[in-house]
């Protein structure tokens, strides 16, 4: 199945680095996924391409104007097509997030930019608003990239091996277990005993364990969540 991203921004260039190097390059090329990158400034109504104005009530910064933005998803916008907002103000992305939306065949993700976009915008377009963390960038174009690349990884054919996606870190509520590589002794900092074994049992057990013991130390909020 083959999904295809839209991403509107200010700043198409940030995106073109990302989208021709490395696995999302090999996806598009293999007809995996689409990504296509617009300059929102294309559907501007004036002829200074203007995307921004003053906000009502006053206060600092610039706001997004509608106009521009309406104008990109009405003529981008398919009768299958699910638009999100990348925002701070959003919903957490999570694998789990990730993985549902995999499951669409068009997104447009809209970048913010300024202190945001107008709220007639958010209430009559948006699908998803979305956020990558508790902190705030100049604009919403890395984390549209950050979406596209979680997404695509559970697109299948995406990835070389489909089984990396049941041991990585957030699935089933669990941070990744550690990994090793040979030298089995460098510097007398030896792999542990059990990944030497051939015991797949063991080394199972041994890997749950492990990722029991990382995910209480760094992030027992996640099994907090496994539980409800």
């Amino acid at each position: 199945m083959k999904i295809e991203f839209d991403i509107l921004t200010l700043f198409p260039e940030m995106v073109e680095g990302f989208s021709s190097s490395s696995m999302l390059a090999r996806a598009q090329s293999n007809g995996i996924i689409g990504l296509n990158t617009h300059n929102i400034r294309d559907w501007a109504v004036d002829k200074h391409k203007t995307t921004d104005d003053i906000p009502y009530g006053g206060g600092a910064g610039m706001v997004m104007s509608p106009a521009p933005i309406f104008n990109a998803i009405e003529n981008l916008k398919q009768n299958n097509s699910k638009v999100i907002y990348m925002a701070p103000d959003g919903i957490p992305l999570t694998s789990a997030k990730a993985q549902y939306l995999s499951k669409e065949s068009h997104i447009i993700i809209l970048s913010g930019h300024y202190e945001g976009v107008d709220q007639r915008i958010r209430d009559e377009l948006i699908d998803y608003e979305i956020s990558i963390g508790d902190f705030v960038l100049t604009n919403g174009t890395l984390p549209a990239i950050i979406l596209v690349d979680a997404v695509s990884r559970f697109v299948p054919g995406f990835l070389g091996d489909e089984k990396s996606l049941t041991e990585e870190t957030f699935m089933n509520n669990l941070l990744a277990f550690p990994q090793y590589t040979r030298p089995a002794n460098f510097r007398d900092l030896c792999v542990p005993e059990v990944l030497l074994s051939g015991d797949h049992k063991a080394i199972e057990q041994w890997r749950k364990d492990q990722q029991i013991k990382k995910t209480t130390g760094l992030r027992p909020d996640l099994l907090e969540n496994g539980d409800k």
